[in-house]
């Protein structure tokens, strides 16, 4: 028996938000090498800082300057660093309480071996060169241990202006390994074919596979071989300009709900103009060229108009 297919997958965007009064100022903080954190309304002072204060959830009346050094109250060492962490040298992840803080906030320490890193520590904050500043907290690259007579307070940088909105990446790397019903239904387009499975309780052909009937709870193991036409049920047109279109606007992407299948499932409708396109339009396959085939829907190009009359409303509605 093959093994299933497997395959990297990466899902990244660029978060930004609105940082709101608390959260601005501790970034503009950062921005001028001071950190901040926030009085509670027992007593205590949390670094980073609450937007809330967690006894009464009153925003925080104080902020109020701490460290910049601090003591490790709890760490793991990193030996293989992954692409887009603060270091690419092996290093110590550590909850780190600032002076004046009676929390922990989580950073990188720089702290050269395993053997060097020990509840207890002593480290101070690495900021980041010019240009690095407004960023939030990788303003501060990591924190790195020193001895008691290395201790010193950094030179503050100038004053920043007020950063109210912030761009954090955000990615998530991973390696997909499919499910039976998923690997029968890639392989399949691979040959130019659309494979799906039957729940053999209720009849429902799913595509692709969603490995049990959601409505019966039972295995669907029964292949189903469809053929590449189809009706549009429903559709967008989509007019907006994003990072890494690989179609230029407009254009339509459709739920497709290939004959046969009870599940529409999401493709392109090309061939005609975006204002053509419309509720229960017959559509058919268009595939890329033999050589291009892999094992992914992409094998697909497109689908575009078969040229056949409308299917009737109550055909799909119950597919919608």
């Amino acid at each position: 028996m093959s093994q299933p297919l497997h395959a990297p997958l990466e899902i990244s965007f660029d978060y930004t938000r609105s940082l709101g009064p608390t959260l601005g100022e501790f970034v503009t903080a950062l921005a001028e090498r001071r950190i901040l954190g926030a009085r509670a309304s027992d007593g205590r002072v949390h670094a980073p800082p609450f937007e809330f204060d967690p006894v009464t959830g009153a925003p925080p009346a104080e902020l109020t300057e701490v460290g910049p050094a601090g003591t490790v109250v709890s760490w793991t060492w990193t030996d293989r660093p992954l692409e887009g962490q603060p270091l690419t040298r092996p290093f110590g992840w550590a909850l780190i309480r600032l002076d004046g803080a009676d929390t922990a906030m989580l950073h990188a320490v720089d702290a050269g071996s395993p053997e060097r890193m020990h509840t207890g520590l002593r480290v101070w904050p690495r900021w980041g060169g010019p240009g690095r500043n407004g960023n939030g907290i990788t303003d501060i690259v990591c924190f790195e241990p020193r001895e008691p007579a290395q201790e010193f307070v950094s030179e503050p940088a100038p004053a920043a202006e007020p950063i109210t909105m912030i761009t954090t990446p955000v990615r998530l790397s991973y390696d997909h390994t499919v499910s039976p019903g998923e690997d029968s239904f890639l392989r399949a387009l691979a040959q130019a074919r659309i494979v799906g499975q039957r729940c053999p309780a209720c009849g429902k052909v799913y595509l692709p596979s969603r490995g049990a009937c959601p409505v019966d709870g039972v295995p669907t193991r029964d292949e189903v071989e469809l053929p590449d036409t189809g009706i549009v049920t429903t559709f967008c047109v989509v007019n907006v300009p994003f990072a890494g279109q690989k179609i230029p606007a407009p254009y339509v992407a459709a739920s497709v709900l290939i004959d046969g299948a009870d599940i529409a499932f999401q493709h392109l409708v090309l061939g005609c103009a975006p204002d053509q396109v419309r509720m229960g339009m017959r559509v058919r396959a268009v595939w890329k060229p033999r050589a291009e085939w892999e094992t992914g829907t992409h094998n697909i190009d497109h689908f575009e108009p078969s040229g056949e009359p409308d299917a009737p409303y109550d055909s799909y509605a119950h597919h919608l």
